[in-house]
Protein backbone atom coordinates (compact mmCIF):
# COMPACT_ATOMS: atom_id res chain seq x y z
CA UNK A 1 0.00 0.00 0.00
CA UNK A 2 0.93 3.39 -1.25
CA UNK A 3 2.19 5.66 2.05
CA UNK A 4 -0.64 8.51 1.53
CA UNK A 5 -3.98 10.05 2.33
CA UNK A 6 -6.73 11.65 0.97
CA UNK A 7 -8.38 14.30 3.23
CA UNK A 8 -11.54 15.98 2.51
CA UNK A 9 -13.49 18.16 4.33
CA UNK A 10 -16.65 19.83 4.06
CA UNK A 11 -17.13 23.04 5.73
CA UNK A 12 -18.71 26.92 5.95
CA UNK A 13 -17.21 29.07 3.41
CA UNK A 14 -15.94 31.41 6.16
CA UNK A 15 -12.49 30.52 7.11
CA UNK A 16 -11.51 29.10 3.81
CA UNK A 17 -8.63 31.82 3.61
CA UNK A 18 -6.98 31.35 6.74
CA UNK A 19 -6.92 27.82 6.32
CA UNK A 20 -5.58 28.06 2.65
CA UNK A 21 -2.79 30.16 4.32
CA UNK A 22 -1.75 27.68 7.07
CA UNK A 23 -1.84 24.72 5.23
CA UNK A 24 0.49 25.99 2.60
CA UNK A 25 2.60 27.35 5.95
CA UNK A 26 2.98 23.08 6.63
CA UNK A 27 4.15 22.44 2.88
CA UNK A 28 0.65 21.62 1.63
CA UNK A 29 0.86 22.13 -1.86
CA UNK A 30 -2.12 21.21 -3.77
CA UNK A 31 -5.83 20.98 -3.25
CA UNK A 32 -9.00 21.07 -5.12
CA UNK A 33 -12.13 23.06 -3.86
CA UNK A 34 -15.50 23.12 -5.04
CA UNK A 35 -18.35 25.24 -3.88
CA UNK A 36 -21.10 22.93 -2.55
CA UNK A 37 -25.14 22.67 -0.88
CA UNK A 38 -25.57 21.49 1.71
CA UNK A 39 -26.36 20.35 5.29
CA UNK A 40 -25.71 17.55 8.23
CA UNK A 41 -28.03 16.01 10.86
CA UNK A 42 -29.28 19.54 12.19
CA UNK A 43 -31.02 19.80 8.72
CA UNK A 44 -29.38 23.75 8.24
CA UNK A 45 -30.50 24.74 11.35
CA UNK A 46 -28.82 27.31 13.24
CA UNK A 47 -28.06 27.81 16.62
CA UNK A 48 -29.93 30.50 17.62
CA UNK A 49 -33.31 28.75 16.23
CA UNK A 50 -35.23 27.14 18.79
CA UNK A 51 -37.98 25.64 16.98
CA UNK A 52 -36.19 22.08 15.02
CA UNK A 53 -36.22 22.61 10.95
CA UNK A 54 -38.71 20.10 9.96
CA UNK A 55 -37.54 20.60 5.87
CA UNK A 56 -33.63 20.62 5.42
CA UNK A 57 -32.01 23.88 4.57
CA UNK A 58 -29.32 23.30 2.12
CA UNK A 59 -26.45 25.66 3.11
CA UNK A 60 -23.71 27.28 1.22
CA UNK A 61 -20.15 24.94 2.14
CA UNK A 62 -16.88 23.91 0.40
CA UNK A 63 -15.45 20.42 0.10
CA UNK A 64 -11.95 20.71 0.13
CA UNK A 65 -10.02 17.65 -0.92
CA UNK A 66 -5.88 17.42 -0.58
CA UNK A 67 -3.48 14.42 -0.56
CA UNK A 68 -0.76 13.66 1.56
CA UNK A 69 1.58 11.48 2.38
CA UNK A 70 1.32 9.94 5.94
CA UNK A 71 4.31 11.33 7.80
CA UNK A 72 2.67 14.47 7.39
CA UNK A 73 -0.83 13.76 7.79
CA UNK A 74 -1.26 14.05 11.66
CA UNK A 75 -0.02 17.71 11.47
CA UNK A 76 -1.65 18.47 8.84
CA UNK A 77 -4.94 17.43 10.64
CA UNK A 78 -4.14 19.65 13.24
CA UNK A 79 -3.74 22.59 11.28
CA UNK A 80 -6.56 21.79 9.50
CA UNK A 81 -8.70 21.31 13.35
CA UNK A 82 -7.11 24.60 14.32
CA UNK A 83 -8.14 26.66 11.61
CA UNK A 84 -11.87 25.61 11.19
CA UNK A 85 -13.01 24.94 14.98
CA UNK A 86 -15.51 27.95 16.42
CA UNK A 87 -17.19 25.53 18.40
CA UNK A 88 -20.94 26.25 16.70
CA UNK A 89 -22.98 24.22 14.43
CA UNK A 90 -21.15 24.16 10.85
CA UNK A 91 -17.20 23.96 11.45
CA UNK A 92 -17.60 20.64 9.27
CA UNK A 93 -16.34 17.44 8.99
CA UNK A 94 -12.96 15.74 7.79
CA UNK A 95 -12.79 12.28 6.03
CA UNK A 96 -9.32 10.33 5.60
CA UNK A 97 -9.38 7.80 3.10
CA UNK A 98 -6.47 5.56 2.61
CA UNK A 99 -4.98 5.98 -1.27
CA UNK A 100 -3.88 2.83 -2.73
CA UNK A 101 -2.03 4.80 -5.83
CA UNK A 102 -1.43 8.24 -7.31
CA UNK A 103 -0.69 8.84 -11.63
CA UNK A 104 0.38 11.72 -12.58
CA UNK A 105 -0.92 11.75 -16.45
CA UNK A 106 1.23 13.74 -17.95
CA UNK A 107 4.73 12.31 -16.36
CA UNK A 108 2.90 8.63 -16.01
CA UNK A 109 4.52 8.92 -13.01
CA UNK A 110 3.22 7.05 -9.82
CA UNK A 111 2.93 6.20 -6.47
CA UNK A 112 4.66 9.04 -4.06
CA UNK A 113 6.74 10.24 -7.18
CA UNK A 114 3.28 11.62 -8.36
CA UNK A 115 2.42 13.66 -5.64
CA UNK A 116 6.05 15.73 -5.35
Amino acid sequence: MMDASKIEIITSMTKFADLKRALSKVGVSGMTVTQVIGCGVEKGTHEYEIKENVEMELLPKQHIMLVVENDVLESVLEVIKEELYTGHIGDGKIFITPVSNIIRIRTGEDGIDALK
